[in-house]
């Protein structure tokens, strides 16, 4: 059996990665995929063009920010907007 197009693409993961919380991403067939760096042979999750972008506008939109008491383990300080 053959792999799926692009299997071979490259997993991206980002500058802002630190202690140990590290994601990466890439895109195969038209789907969005994402994995624990940590855990290579792991889950990868897929994702839709539109359930990414909805995903990265909230994220742009800060709804996802953590407030200090949930920051308190670890987690970096969120991006400035």
């Amino acid at each position: 059996m053959s792999e799926p197009e692009g299997m071979n693409a490259m997993w991206h993961k980002s500058t802002h990665s630190a202690s140990g919380g590290c994601v990466e991403v890439r895109i195969v067939d038209r789907k969005i995929q994402v994995r624990d760096s940590k855990d290579p042979q792991g889950p990868v999750l897929n994702f839709s063009v539109v359930e990414w972008t909805a995903f990265l506008g909230g994220v742009r939109d800060g709804e996802f920010d953590l407030s200090p008491a949930q920051r308190g383990g670890g987690f970096a300080e969120p991006l400035p907007r």
